[in-house]
């Protein structure tokens, strides 16, 4: 059943505040990457940097996305490693551009490297979410808590290279083990000076869970309430939503831009059991899939 109320927040950012808990927020993945997953090279080429990324922020805060999470490295299974250098080649035009045109925009930058966190912030960014919940640079704790922006720590197995040949997860250990990360997690921040009302925490779906994996972790996210901070889900168009579908299509696994219901039916799974920011794709059927769980969840 989901949880009977969804604990609220105020979750402290670099300027400003956001509310959660009260109205799901949603949050648009922007690309700008030539290898990612869903949308590899539909926002970034050499050629159209920042001009498409542009048009794409414009139609996703038109759409009703409250955050836009701008990303510059692909961490699809056995992505190629990418400098920081090259990635904030990438990013930081777009947000320069993004914000001379939509100074209000919240922006996040998508990074698991502590100098692209600095100069993206530096830039007005708000938020800092790294993936691998700040495991794979040792610097990144310690400037997300000089920055004093909003960070969110994921839960992640391994590294892209690894997730392939990762051993199972039992079903009934995969809370327990996102429990656990998230807790040390938790603990590695608040200690270097992140206070808790900055932090967001994101499962992690997908990084380092394999297909079938998930679904424990979609059924009992609500476990995650006694770590006392706010979620973030991240599922849009994911592998283990194309797995369930496969029947449907002759046992052939449908491609990411296919895969819009079952994410919506994923969403509103997480929300109803207590996500309080959605990451996504595709802005407006979130924004209409949230509109309707959090009216479930208001008369609960």
């Amino acid at each position: 059943m989901p949880p009977a109320h969804r604990p609220r927040y105020d979750w402290s950012l670099r300027t400003r505040t956001l509310a959660l808990g009260q109205h799901t927020l949603v949050m648009g993945i922007l690309n700008v990457t030539p290898d990612s997953f869903s949308d590899g090279g539909h926002f970034y080429t050499p050629e159209n940097a920042p001009e498409r990324a542009l048009t794409q922020a414009h139609e996703m805060l038109d759409e009703g996305a409250h955050i836009l999470d701008i990303g510059g490295e692909s961490t699809r299974p056995n992505a190629v490693p990418l400098s920081a250098d090259e990635e904030q080649s990438r990013i930081l035009p777009v947000i320069e551009a993004i914000l001379a045109q939509r100074p209000d925009a919240i922006l996040s930058i998508d990074t698991h490297h502590a100098s692209t966190a600095v100069c993206a912030v530096e830039a007005g960014v708000e938020i800092v979410n790294d993936v691998s919940g700040h495991l794979w640079d040792a610097a990144m704790t310690r400037n997300c808590a000089q920055l004093g922006c909003g960070t969110v720590l994921m839960h992640t197995r391994g590294r892209p290279r690894d997730w392939l040949d990762q051993p199972p997860i039992a079903a009934e250990e995969v809370v327990p083990l996102v429990l656990r990360g998230l807790k040390e997690r938790i603990e590695a921040a608040t200690s270097a000076g992140i206070a808790l009302n900055r932090i967001v925490l994101d499962p992690g779906f997908g990084f380092g869970k394999r297909l079938d994996e998930n679904y424990p972790l979609l059924a009992h996210l609500d476990r995650l309430r006694q770590l006392n901070l706010p979620i973030l889900a991240g599922i849009s168009r994911k592998s283990f939503l194309a797995q369930a579908l496969a029947p449907l299509y002759e046992e052939t696994l449908p491609p990411p831009e296919a895969r819009l219901h079952a994410t919506t039916a994923a969403n509103v799974a997480a929300i109803l059991n207590g996500a309080h920011i959605i990451r996504t794709h595709d802005i407006r059927p979130a924004v209409e899939a949230a509109a309707v769980a959090d009216r479930i969840l208001a008369a609960i």
